[in-house]
């Protein structure tokens, strides 16, 4: 019931975004870990296998063995898709024999998109060629990857949650936007906080960081 994409810049900033028609999805399926890499662990979902993929690739491991040494070992493999990005190389994906629907998965040099219950097989290739071709900071490149998705038909049928996600180099994730429920457009709501959100990330990271230094909030009070 998801579509999705984890990808990495040239920054080392990691990133994911991911569609369902389930409720929050993005609190299940993205996993992300500064200078490590990015997982979207989805179908019939398991959170810990991200975990597990995280923790590997942390370890120093390739994105291609940190997954299959997850997927070798885990149980119920058959019901899991997994999309993993490291710190070098093209995306890695497995998407178990019994995922749900269309299932489709397609890989590039640093991401990877997959999904299940898809409207068409073409949607994976589709996100990735979208974000390989364009510019600018991650957050605006998974987005434009997402919004192609649902223009090529998305999920097979309405879709109500999503999420993005980035981690660069401050010990958080930088941008964590999620759009939990909606009967309306959720790629497009999340187009709209994003919108909002990336003229203030930075300031964001430079509080937290470096606190004396930072720019005020401009809110009464704190002129």
């Amino acid at each position: 019931m998801t579509f999705s994409i984890v990808a990495r810049d040239d920054t080392g900033a990691f990133g994911s975004a991911v569609c369902s028609s389930s409720p929050a999805v993005a609190a299940r399926c993205s996993h992300l870990l500064d200078g490590a890499g990015a997982v979207n662990s989805q179908n019939v979902t398991d959170p810990r296998l991200g975990t597990a993929v995280l923790e590997r690739l942390r370890q120093g491991g390739s994105a291609a063995d940190a997954l299959g040494a997850v997927v070798d070992r885990a149980e119920d493999v058959e019901y899991r898709q997994l999309l993993v990005v490291g710190r070098v190389g093209d995306g890695v994906v497995f998407s178990g024999a019994r995922a749900l629907g269309v299932f489709a998965d397609a890989t590039g040099p640093g991401v990877a998109a997959g999904g299940n219950l898809l409207a068409s097989a073409d949607i994976p290739r589709i996100m990735v060629d979208r974000f390989l071709a364009t510019e600018g900071d991650l957050e605006e490149r998974l987005l434009a990857a997402m919004t192609a998705a649902m223009d090529a038909g998305g999920e097979a049928g309405d879709v109500h949650s999503a999420g993005l996600s980035v981690v660069r180099d401050a010990g958080w994730r930088v941008t964590d936007l999620r759009v939990d429920w909606t009967d309306a457009d959720p790629i497009g709501e999340l187009a709209d906080l994003l919108g909002l959100w990336m003229p203030q990330r930075d300031d964001y990271v430079s509080r937290g960081l470096s606190p004396a230094a930072a720019p005020s909030y401009g809110v009464p009070g704190d002129e």
